[in-house]
């Protein structure tokens, strides 16, 4: 089973946060994942740092594949809405969707996933 790291946890591992910890044990027992829109949203900084082993590594990483589906992501903001949930951006979603096409557990530090969770029934890594 692979977890999909959302770009909040990416952030703080880079900025050599305590508080992701479960990033190195997932790292070494080699159970990582990205997609496209995570690593969208991470490389540009990296470049302006200068980082190109870091963007060597996380493009080597497992990269699951995105086929987004616009209706199901209209349901997904349909159904925050429906619940009064305001301001769970499209990226947030995607990812959302990604992760539910891929069986796989989200792990984020980024609070509107844990919204997501009930909502539209995504798995968390905790």
């Amino acid at each position: 089973m692979s977890v999909l790291i959302d770009t909040s946890v990416w952030v703080e591992y880079f900025r050599n946060s305590n508080n992701c910890e479960p990033l190195e044990v997932l790292i070494d027992e080699n159970l990582v994942a990205t997609n496209d829109l995570v690593l969208a949203e991470i490389i540009p900084y990296l470049k302006i740092r200068k980082q190109r082993t870091i963007i060597k590594l996380l493009s080597s990483i497992n990269n699951l594949g995105m086929a987004i589906n616009w209706d199901q992501i209209m349901d997904f903001q349909y159904e925050c809405l429906k619940n009064g949930i305001n301001g769970i951006g499209i990226p947030d979603l995607i990812i959302a969707q990604n992760a539910k096409q891929n069986n796989c557990p989200i792990y984020s530090l980024d609070k509107h996933f844990i919204v997501l969770k009930n909502v539209v029934n995504i798995e968390l890594f905790v």
